[in-house]
């Protein structure tokens, strides 16, 4: 487990960017954190990471955005949803299968849809710029 500290939006960006920078296909990063934490921003910084160009936003109604490239990325917001059959509902297997890197907000919603695997990234608000940023399951230099 490591734990980190951000000051800003970018530097929690970078993180994200850091972490993703490395990871291999089929990864499912399990996002924790409050409303605001900065999860989305994490998220962003994974897109970039991954040599993505797309815009990143919250996927709050839509449930799911994908951002393709040479490594996709899927980007799941799991506020919205009751528990982890849903998320098996909207196809969680077949996502998997497609070998992309998998990015999932609100993960305590869907704990049962986890493997044991994932990176766990908890984000929690220390005040409106400072972030304590816990990475498990991956190590960053």
């Amino acid at each position: 487990m490591q734990e980190f500290i951000t000051t800003s939006e970018s530097e929690t960006e970078a993180l994200g960017a850091k972490l993703a920078a490395s990871l291999p296909g089929g990864s499912v990063v399990a996002m924790y954190g409050d409303l605001g934490a900065g999860k989305t921003a994490f998220v962003r910084g994974m897109a970039r990471g991954m040599g993505l160009q797309a815009r990143v936003s919250s996927p709050t109604f839509t449930i799911v955005n994908e951002y393709l490239g040479e490594r996709d990325l899927i980007h799941f917001d799991m506020y919205r949803l009751s528990g982890a059959d849903e998320l098996f509902d909207i196809g969680w297997e077949d996502y998997l299968a497609r070998g992309a890197v998998c990015a999932v907000e609100w993960s305590e919603n869907v704990e049962d849809a986890f493997f044991g695997d994932e990176i766990r990234v908890r984000i929690e608000k220390r005040s409106d710029t400072e972030r304590k940023i816990t990475i498990e399951g991956a190590e960053l230099c």
